[in-house]
């Protein structure tokens, strides 16, 4: 079942359950696939280019959460971890950390890098094989652990 599918059903459970909440992050998800079709020029987006969308609406959500639990804006920060929990139902399977790792250990092995100055290549050549299961930090942190 595609990501669009999935979508619609859920906004239908939502509607029938009357979760505001959800109907509204899904809503908000479905505008954000349609807007990101249409600028690629696009009737439907393949699986990547869904979890592109996907990854960039988690990242917003996770930068704002920062910035309220900073300010102190409790109001918010429960909104926003609601809206990420829903977010994150439809992210592929996260990597475990052993996982994540050993792929990381056989991307440094396969560009050849020895120094924190080939940590772009790695980075360049990593970041394909985990898009939407892992997050960029904590890859950019074990890409700098192994490269050290």
């Amino acid at each position: 079942m595609s990501l669009l599918e999935r979508l619609n059903q859920d906004m239908k459970a939502a509607m029938k359950s009357k979760d505001k909440e959800k109907l509204s992050v899904i809503r908000m998800v479905k505008a954000s696939l349609q807007n990101e079709a249409i600028k690629l020029g696009n009737d439907e987006l393949n699986e990547e280019q869904e979890v592109t969308v996907l990854s960039r609406e988690v990242k917003q959500r996770k930068d704002s959460l920062h910035e309220f639990q900073e300010a102190g804006r409790v109001d918010l920060v429960e909104k926003l971890e609601v809206e990420l929990n829903v977010l994150q139902a439809y992210m592929p399977e996260q990597l475990s950390d052993e996982a994540l790792e050993k792929i990381v250990l056989q991307t440094i092995e396969e560009v050849n890098a020895t120094s924190k100055k080939e940590m772009g290549k790695v980075m360049g050549a990593l970041m394909p094989k985990v898009k939407g299961k892992a997050d960029g930090t904590q890859v950019k942190q074990l890409v700098q652990k192994h490269l050290s």
